[in-house]
Parts: C-alpha cells; structure tokens; sequence
C-alpha cells in the first residue's frame, strides 16, 4: 500500500464498532447517515497496514468525513475500521453545493464542520485563501507523501506562501463523452465508439452530429442539460472565468464567450433535455433513456451507474469534442476545529493511497490523482463492463496525463454557480440568449465581489 498508514497509524488511532455511511447520492438535497457495522470479512489488507493496527491505541475515537456524492468511501471504510476496531466513522454525504454552502458557515463559525470534509477543485482556491480555518497537513507529515500527487494537484490546495496544505488530493474530472449506443443506433448513427469519436471533432460538429440524431424523431434529445455542455467548454480553454491574477474575465476572454455562443448555439436547435444536472429529474433522465449523450469526466462514471443500474451494457465512452480538459476531482481536508487531526489525517492519507484510489476507480470511475498509476496495467487495463467493456482505464488515464491545469479563481464556485443559473433560464425560454449574456455577465461579477 506503498505504506498506506505507515508513518502515523500508531498515532491516537483508535476505537469504535462501526461505520457510519450516507445513503444519498450526489443529487441529493440533505444530509443522511445510517450505521453499519465493519465488515465480518475485509478484503486483504497490506502487511504493513495491518502490523500498524496491532500496535495502534485502544482509546475510542469517533471520525466524521462529510462529502457531497458518493465517493466510493463504504467499502473501504468497512476495511479501515477492520484494521482499527476501536474507531468509529460516520461519513455525511450531502448535494454539491449545500456541501459547499455549509462547510463555508461551518467555518466560518468555528463549529459544524466534520473532522474530514470534501472539496470540490471549483471551491478549492475559495478554502485555501483561508489556511488558519484548516490544519496544516504540512505539519502531520503530509510533505512525505508530496510526490504521490500531480504537481498541479498537490499545489491547488497548498496556501499561497507555500506554507500550508489544506487537503489530500482525491480524484481529477479528465474528459471524456457518456453516450447511450441503443439510442444512437435508433437515429441511425453510428454506436461504435471510434466511429462516433470521429463524427464530433470539435463543439461544432457535435452540434451538427445531435441535428442528425434530432432528425431521426425519436423523442430523444442529445444532450441532458445546457449547462453540461457550457462546463466542459469552458474547462478546455486556456483561461476560464479568472486570469492568473485572480481578476474575473468574463467579459473579456474569448474562450466564455465562444463556449457561451456554442451552448445557446444548442439550446437554439433544441438539443437539450433542460434536465438540471444533479436534479431529481437529471436522475430520473438516465433511468428514462431522456438524453443520448452527457459529457462525462472520469467521475461521471459511477454517478450513471448509480443512478441507472439497469442500463448496464447500453452505455460506452467516446472521446470529449475538443480533446482534454479537466472538470471536477476533489480534496479532503481537516478543519482547524477536527478535536482529533491526527487521526483524521490518517484516515484522509489512506483513503488517497494509491491501493484506495485504484479501487474506487474500478468501483466508481473517479480517477486517481496519482500520476504512478497511469502507467499501472491495473489501471490501464481496466475495462468497464457497465460501459461495454470501454478501455476507460486507457481513455481517462492518457488524458489525464496530458491535462494542462486551468487557473481557478478564489471565486470561481459561487461565479459557476450564477452563470449556470442564467444559462438555465435561457435553456427554459425565459430569458433571449442575447440578454442572457448580460444577465450571466452581471451575476458573475456580483458573485465574483
């Protein structure tokens, strides 16, 4: 487990009988927990893993880990608290941005917030602005596992005079495209993933690729929501909604415009579901087969297969119109307030090992942040069968190896948020694409300070 827990699985670990787990998914509107004993049988655990447990404290100790979605954590929870019977782990899971909202409040009154939370990379910039909210991983012998992490990772949630690291990375989002064959096959385009590839080069000629698929009359759109198509866009281009100076760009860069332009250029031709993502009637879309395609960064993966299991095997993986382009992966961090940070790191570095993340991208598809695995043929060679057996350890590995991290503004979440919500309004013909434009342009600024 390249010593998962070798430097600090002594250190006040301990005690308890059972895990805690959310049963909600990420689309959720509130916060669930149920209790659930350690597993009678855990699978194998690493020698030096389970030589730490023996000599680990028998003192009780009670973890909290708050995330929003399902980040593959129950199993391997079940695993932790096999090799440390007297630790006791509740794991909170709640929807995106309430997760974001509260722990924001949670902070900032200096109570609420679990030993562990999840950060998003869109709200990453936001948290590490305030380092004296969070323990310093520095300090706990985070530098040791430094070179686990892509460099760009491991920088994104280090302070900006280099001093602090808030959080551990989890997963990156690199791109890729969801599509549903049966559907595609109905309108009489190609389902063969290479094939289908090749039809949609660029935004435009996805565009054109869903005006054929519209022609056919099957009922079905081509993609789920406006805002699906505008996210990915915008993470390709060089520069997002904030310049390396910190200062909102919306106006002026290009590249929001072109991905806004190309967004209303498909709402325009009625291409969309208008399936709000994370919605109850986004979930319900994938069960109904409402939408044949959905751009689908490598933690996507598991969100569909969650939200519709008995689509296993008509779902496949195509290349992302555009090429590359990261959207989403996490962090797990240790609010200052955590009574027991030591033990909250130890569980927060062995969640992010590479054994860990290796396993919840075969279980869930968020794939790891750690660069050694993308040349692992555990990773490489993993195919999904829910996914017709798509190569998606080649596909999510080889771009996540050539990514070229965007600059993420200290306000890019709240800024994200507004303009999705005027994209919506225009999605549902409230609101002309023209006047949308300066309506998103206002919100951003406002949400930007």
């Amino acid at each position: 487990m390249e010593g998962i827990v070798r430097r600090r699985l002594g250190l006040g670990m301990v005690a308890a009988l059972a895990v805690v787990l959310a049963a909600c998914g990420g689309g959720s509107d509130s916060s669930t927990s149920s209790s659930t004993p350690a597993a009678d049988t855990a699978p194998a655990a690493s020698t030096a893993a389970a030589a730490a447990a023996t000599t680990a404290s028998t003192e009780p100790v009670t973890l909290t880990i708050d995330t929003f979605g399902d980040f593959g954590y129950k199993e391997l929870i079940a695993d932790y608290v096999k090799l440390h019977p007297n630790v006791t782990v509740k794991e909170i899971q709640q929807e995106y941005n309430q997760h974001h909202q509260q722990l924001a409040q949670h902070l900032a009154a200096g109570s609420g917030a679990a030993d562990i939370v999840a950060i998003d990379e869109g709200f990453i910039v936001q948290f590490r602005s305030t380092p004296d909210q969070f323990v310093n991983l520095l300090d706990l012998g985070a530098g040791e596992l430094k070179d686990r992490w892509l460099p760009w990772k491991w920088a994104a949630s280090l302070s900006a005079d280099g001093n602090t690291q808030i959080g551990l990375g989890t997963d990156v989002g690199g791109l890729a495209m969801c599509y549903r064959k049966d559907l595609v096959e109905a309108a009489g385009l190609p389902s063969d993933r290479d094939a289908l590839s090749a039809m949609w080069p660029d935004w435009n000629a996805f565009i054109a690729t869903g005006q054929k698929f519209q022609e056919a009359g099957t009922g079905v759109k081509w993609v789920d929501s406006a805002t699906n198509m505008l996210n990915p866009i915008i993470a390709q281009q060089p520069v997002g909604y904030f310049d390396t100076s910190d200062q909102l760009v919306f106006d002026t860069n290009p590249g929001i415009k072109t991905a806004w332009d190309s967004t209303m250029d498909m709402i325009s031709k009625d291409e969309s579901a208008g399936l709000a993502a994370f919605s109850p009637e986004w979930n319900a879309g994938f069960k109904k087969g409402k939408f044949a395609t959905v751009a689908c960064p490598a933690w996507m993966m598991g969100y569909i297969k969650d939200q519709a299991p008995d689509t296993s095997g008509k779902w496949d993986v195509a290349a992302i119109p555009g090429g590359g382009g990261n959207w989403g992966g996490s962090f797990l961090a240790i609010p200052k307030e955590s009574e027991n940070p030591e033990a909250a790191y130890d569980l927060a570095a062995y969640l992010t090992a590479p054994e860990q993340e290796l396993q919840i991208f075969k279980d869930t598809g968020n794939l790891p942040s750690l660069p050694a695995l993308y040349t692992d043929p555990a990773l490489t060679g993993f195919t999904n069968p829910f996914f017709s057996d798509a190569p998606v350890g080649t596909i999510f590995s080889d771009t996540a190896a050539a990514l070229q991290p965007q600059f993420l503004g200290t306000k890019n979440g709240p800024v994200r948020q507004a303009v999705e919500n005027v994209v919506r309004e225009v999605e549902n013909g409230s609101l002309s694409a023209e006047d949308g434009w300066e309506k998103a342009s206002k919100a951003a600024a406002k949400a930007a300070g």
